[in-house]
């Protein structure tokens, strides 16, 4: 049997307020009188029987009981909502209606064993049956106790012998007896699998609207078969729930989540949840909000099944689109917050904490990309540190728990650097530092010439800075991103490509992405260290595997042109990357190995001030034919030698750290540049 699906029907769970002890006391007087009717009936089979038995007997009607017969007085539409919200639900008969009551007059009436008893006949069975309603109750029918009828198929009512239908104990579940006496819950053996999803107190306007679409996909949703489902994609995790709260509330349902993963794979476990949940869902009455992550095979198929057969509203969250063959309902994508919808929700987000000025508030969103829940976690984040500081600076705070924000998800996929080297840093030529200020300048101005001068409304895509470092190996390609992360107050992330790269299809691209959407929420200068691995040229097709890598480098190609953040591509051999790509990259900055003159100014900035030396000699050691990264190795493995020995640090101990550092190198010492050390 079919269940009425209606948008609201009964009373809101943790709903309440100064009527509820009033509608309470309604529902529970209007309860009692009905089951009074419903005894009242077997009382006057009762009497029948003891007639039809003792035919001695006088024929009198038996003496009337005043409180059995009495009829229910009117009460208010709260206290008649629960019973007729059932009724109407379930679609239950008048015999079943009387039944449920009779059920419950046996927990709530301490006469009802005894009234059983005599009317059945028989002591021992002082408590309703499926026989005595056949005979006692009005309109009866034999199917309203088979197992696809409401009551046994909602578990609305259960038998303690499903072998002996009729002389078994009928039971009330205890779920209905506190629904009807006006006391929602969620049922107890949903706990552990569902949690309550809370309302946001405010959206963004384009949130909002989607909220809007979503209830809408239920509501339209009106043929018998077709499942009350309304996919949310896009955005993360958090934004998903908020809008379908959000849709849930104004069709005046709850709504809880519950985990795809947590879907039994077992048919009949599956079922049983199902029908629980969809019985729960007209009770409450609440909506569904099943998160779907990675899932097996077997976990996709159950996930699938359980939705299939969703006669309640049910929204599916899930970064992509369901890839499946069932037909499910209206598909909503969490939209993108475009410059005034951002700046509107920091100033509301900070208003309480600190007066952000117009600049500051462009700053952060020219910056961050960030939901509005996390943005809010930031707010909360400066209050609690305004306190503890001596000269606080809103602006500042709100900067650096952005930062805190947006590195959550980042951590998995990359390496994070706190940017501690500084301009003074850099040993290069000045047409190479003037491209690496141009592209702070790029950066860091990008609020005024993106938003305010209006170039993002007129460029659209391609508004991201990416640059590309060209050199050997420890030329200073990663030290120069990481003055640039410094001097913009960025984290810098070296994503790891042993993890980004994967042998099969279509994760490669699954793991960019993950990067990429994570980048975009600000907060980093993200850094491909090696690049060439992953960014080569695309071959000639001659097999599929060609293919497959052909795909995942247009698809890095379409990301990194709709990329809006910092991105710097690092690579030994320039010659390597695919045109493509170079078109794309807006800076290109070749990092030369070093003359004489620059390696010696390397070494002078690599030795601490703190270091205890005796002779040592940069312009000496300039003479060793190695870029920067190896001039810090020899510098660090010459002190250790130096503490070792209890000793300053001289050149003899840098010839011993030089000879280790060049048979790593594959290299040899030559006389040319050892001269006059020793």
């Amino acid at each position: 049997m079919a269940v009425n699906r209606p948008r609201a029907a009964g009373s809101s769970a943790g709903t309440g307020g100064d009527d509820a002890p009033t509608a309470a006391t309604a529902v529970e007087a209007t309860l009692t009188a009905e089951i009074r009717r419903v005894l009242s009936r077997v009382d006057a089979h009762a009497a029948r029987a003891r007639q039809a038995s003792d035919a001695a007997a006088p024929d009198e009607e038996p003496a009337p009981d005043t409180a059995a017969s009495a009829r229910p007085a009117p009460v208010a539409a709260p206290g008649t909502a629960p019973l007729d919200a059932l009724v109407s639900c379930f679609g239950l008969t008048s015999f079943e209606r009387d039944l449920i009551l009779l059920t419950a007059a046996d927990e709530l009436d301490p006469t009802t064993a005894a009234r059983c008893a005599a009317a059945c006949g028989d002591p021992q069975r002082a408590y309703p049956t499926f026989s005595l309603a056949l005979a006692a109750l009005a309109e009866p029918h034999w199917s309203a106790l088979t197992p696809v009828a409401p009551l046994r198929r909602w578990r609305i009512v259960e038998t303690d012998d499903e072998s002996r239908l009729t002389t078994s104990r009928l039971r009330l579940d205890e779920r209905i007896l506190h629904f009807l006496l006006g006391s929602p819950y969620l049922d107890t053996r949903l706990h552990g699998r569902l949690r309550r999803v809370p309302v946001p107190e405010q959206l963004p306007p384009s949130y909002d609207l989607a909220a809007s679409r979503v209830a809408e996909g239920w509501s339209t949703a009106t043929a018998p078969d077709a499942p009350l489902l309304v996919e949310v994609t896009g955005g993360d995790l958090r934004s998903r729930a908020d809008i379908a709260a959000a849709a849930a509330a104004r069709s005046g349902l709850g709504l809880y989540a519950m985990g795809a993963e947590d879907v039994p794979t077992d048919p009949a476990e599956r079922d049983r949840l199902a029908r629980l949940w969809q019985r729960e869902a007209i009770l409450l009455p609440a909506a569904l909000l099943v998160e779907s992550g990675e899932l097996d095979r077997d976990q996709r198929a159950a996930a699938e099944a359980f939705l299939a057969g969703a006669a309640v509203p049910v929204v599916v969250s899930s970064e992509d689109p369901l890839r499946t063959e069932r037909a499910h309902g209206a598909r909503v994508t969490v939209p993108h917050l475009d410059d005034d919808e951002q700046t509107e929700l920091w100033a509301q987000a900070f208003q309480p904490v600190a007066d952000l000025g117009e600049n500051e508030l462009r700053s952060l969103v020219a910056q961050f990309q960030l939901p509005p829940h996390v943005v809010r976690s930031a707010a909360t984040a400066v209050r609690r540190r305004l306190p503890d500081e001596d000269e606080p600076d809103a602006a500042r705070l709100a900067w650096q728990a952005g930062l805190e924000e947006a590195r959550v998800g980042m951590d998995q996929l990359g390496r994070r650097i706190e940017p501690q080297a500084g301009w003074h840093d850099l040993v290069l030529h000045e047409r190479q530092l003037s491209v690496l200020r141009e592209i702070v300048a790029h950066v860091r101005q990008r609020a005024i010439v993106h938003q305010e001068w209006g170039f993002a409304g007129t460029l659209r895509r391609g508004l991201g800075v990416t640059a590309m470092f060209a050199g050997g190996s420890g030329t200073g390609k990663t030290l120069a991103a990481e003055v640039m992360a410094k001097e913009l107050g960025l984290d810098l992330f070296v994503i790891d490509l042993s993890q980004v790269v994967s042998k099969y299809i279509g994760e490669t691209e699954k793991n960019l992405r993950r990067v990429f959407d994570a980048a975009e929420r600000g907060g980093a200068l993200l850094l491909f260290d090696e690049a060439d691995a992953l960014f080569g040229k695309r071959s000639e097709v001659k097999d599929s595997h060609d293919r497959y890598a052909n795909l995942e480098v247009s698809y890095l190609l379409m990301r990194m042109e709709a990329y809006r953040g910092l991105a710097v591509l690092t690579t030994n051999m320039k010659q390597a990357l695919d045109t493509a790509f170079l078109r794309r990259i807006r800076f290109v900055v070749d990092f030369p190995f070093p003359a004489e003159h620059e390696r010696a100014e390397i070494w002078r900035r690599v030795i601490p001030s703190r270091t205890p030396v005796k002779g040592i000699d940069p312009d000496l050691l300039a003479q060793l034919t190695v870029a920067g990264g190896s001039i810090r190795n020899i510098a660090l493995s010459g002190a250790f030698l130096a503490a070792e020995e209890g000793d300053r640090l001289q050149m003899r101990h840098m010839l011993a750290a030089a000879r280790t550092e060049y048979q790593k190198l594959e290299r040899s010492l030559t006389p040319g540049e050892v001269r006059g050390w020793v």
